[in-house]
């Protein structure tokens, strides 16, 4: 093992590639964290950092949970990995089942996969082999919006709609069409939350009718969109995609990588918003970051089209080494069975209606917090320059970097961009540690308005 000295010397940190980081900047004061407990983190000085994201909305259980890690070690002595080719294993059967018993409606096909990119992939390519096995061979356009992100293969980037996650990569395989996401802040039409008649929702209609129904499988959108600056749609909108895409006869798939497991005060964010879709993508909080897990759940319609004799040659043809591995099912279980058995859910719903109050009333306070949005554990804040006119603040200044920052420093981790901020705490955290949160994101911006 490398020793403390050894892991932040930069001729050894420059054979490592983090996401999205500038490695030249991050090897000069690299965070390496050692140790976790709950919602508190160290790093290998022994630096405390509060995790108000759930390390990436991951940690929904908290980290070091007991029966997490004793379900996982009991999986060590028994079955770390089983031949995907041949067979299955008893915690991959027990981790579908499950997943399928709580899913809505007829959502009861599984597969377990190792990542959401993954996930999303392979509801992709589900939809595609779906209609030619339904006669409808046709169909393989996929829709999403701007400002969406669905992982980072190259299918899954061709859905994702953020220019600054798809330009280095294009061009980017053909069939992914985009249409403006939803921001009631900052409305791409120009127009008005309720008297819109929900207008982002049926530029989805004209959409599909030009580019042709027999042409377009699936629409595919996070509830909550992240990379916008946590979007959420008004209570109509997904209700109303649904009702489009039965119109005509599209798939709609639902990316709840982070919206799942219990994170916007429902298990899923299809029951926060009403709406089944035809195919699920789970991930993050599904293990809560133990191990490497995802899966992509449908309904049995999409199933039908799948199940047959053998010579027929209709199976998903589609597959992952790390698909279905038992200690990653382990750990999903075992997570998943902690957020029911403890009805975190609840919890998220409770701590998040405290967590809204109070980011409202430090916005209040600062005049900067355009807007405050949010759902369950799950919530965004825009920083803009003056909360009446909306007036951002100018690129230059990146002020949400500027508070994101800081508020590491000060041991506090949140999601920051520019011009957003975000915080997403462990479904397991309490008031009192809400307020210790908070305390330190009030310093950090007060400290660096004081600054600008």
């Amino acid at each position: 093992m490398l020793d403390h000295d050894q892991v932040r010397d930069p001729d050894v940190l420059k054979h490592s590639m983090l996401d999205f980081r500038q490695m030249s900047t991050f090897v000069k004061q690299p965070l390496i964290f050692d140790h976790a407990e709950g919602v508190h983190c160290w790093d290998i000085d022994g630096k405390h950092y509060w995790d108000a994201l759930s390390g990436i909305f991951v940690v929904a259980v908290g980290h070091h949970n007991p029966r997490v890690l004793k379900a996982m070690h009991d999986q060590l002595d028994k079955l770390t990995f089983a031949a995907p080719l041949h067979g299955t294993n008893a915690p991959a059967i027990e981790c579908c089942e499950l997943l399928a018993s709580l899913a809505p409606g007829e959502l009861n096909t599984v597969k377990l996969l190792s990542s959401g990119s993954e996930a999303t992939e392979t509801a992709m390519k589900l939809a595609r082999q779906y209609w030619k096995q339904a006669g409808h061979p046709t169909k393989y356009k996929v829709i999403s919006r701007y400002w969406g992100y669905h992982g980072a293969t190259l299918g899954a980037m061709a859905a994702t709609g953020t220019p600054k996650r798809r330009v280095p990569f294009e061009p980017l395989p053909e069939g992914f069409i985009h249409i403006p996401t939803v921001h009631c802040y900052r409305c791409p039409y120009q127009k008005t939350y309720p008297d819109c008649g929900i207008f982002c929702a049926e530029y989805l209609r004209q959409v599909i009718a030009l580019e042709g129904p027999q042409t377009v499988s699936a629409v595919i959108v996070e509830p909550i969109g992240n990379t916008g600056g946590i979007l959420v749609p008004p209570p109509e909108y997904l209700p109303r995609l649904r009702q489009i895409c039965d119109e005509f006869d599209v798939l709609l798939i639902l990316d709840e990588m982070i919206t799942g497991m219990g994170r916007t005060g429902q298990m899923f964010g299809a029951q926060t918003f009403g709406v089944t879709p035809d195919i699920l993508c789970l991930g993050k909080g599904l293990s809560s970051g133990y191990a490497p897990l995802a899966a992509t759940i449908w309904n049995d319609r999409v199933n039908s089209a799948f199940w047959g004799p053998e010579e027929a040659g209709i199976e998903f043809g589609h597959g992952h080494t790390f698909a279905g591995n038992p200690l990653s099912a382990t750990a999903g279980i075992a997570s998943t069975r902690e957020i029911i058995e403890r009805d975190l859910p609840a919890n998220a719903r409770a701590m998040g209606a405290l967590l809204q109050r109070k980011l409202l009333e430090m916005g209040q306070h600062y005049g900067i917090f355009g807007e405050v949005r949010g759902k369950g554990l799950l919530w965004g804040i825009e920083l803009v320059r003056d909360s009446r006119t909306k007036e951002p603040f100018s690129d230059e200044t990146a002020i949400g970097k500027r508070i994101g920052l800081l508020a590491q420093e000060r041991g506090l981790i949140i999601r920051f961009d520019p011009q957003w901020i975000a915080l997403a705490p462990p479904l397991i955290v309490t008031a009192e540690e809400l307020e210790e949160m908070l305390a330190i994101l009030d310093g950090c911006v007060a400290d660096t308005l004081s600054s600008l």
